[in-house]
């Protein structure tokens, strides 16, 4: 395929790791519908070996999880010579100061409060990432 071709280009990846099914497949049918390739993990382990697994471009993780949350996930994502350059955005019900704070520091690119405006704000940054067409 010659770079002047009229094929469009592979469609981006997107790893939610998200352990309410209700919130994955809500952020899971918002990405497809925006044209992105989405696949979830309901755990932070699941997410740490599928992100190895598919180098997705982005992750959305959610920060209250059961065994491992996602400041831990995000942590080893990013101390992982693997996955460090992999995006990440919080989004999660979480929205205290510290907790944003936490989220920035263990290497997060972007922590989004779920709150009403939560799916434009992600949909927003994906434009701004360049993983949507503006």
């Amino acid at each position: 395929m010659s770079a002047g071709s009229s094929y469009s280009a592979q469609p981006k990846v997107i790893l939610v790791i998200e352990d309410s099914p209700t919130q994955a497949l809500h952020t899971y049918s918002l990405l497809e519908r925006s044209g992105i390739q989405a696949i979830c993990a309901t755990n932070g382990r699941m997410g740490l070996n599928l992100a190895h697994q598919v180098h997705p471009d982005l992750i959305v993780l959610d920060v209250q999880m059961p065994d491992m949350n996602g400041f831990e996930v995000c942590s080893q994502l990013k101390n992982d010579p693997d996955t460090r350059e992999i995006p990440v955005i919080m989004l999660t019900r979480n929205d205290a100061i510290d907790a944003v704070q936490m989220g920035l520091q263990c290497g997060a690119d972007d922590y989004i409060p779920k709150d009403a405006f939560a799916d434009a704000v992600l949909i927003e940054t994906l434009r701004q990432m360049g993983l949507l067409a503006q």
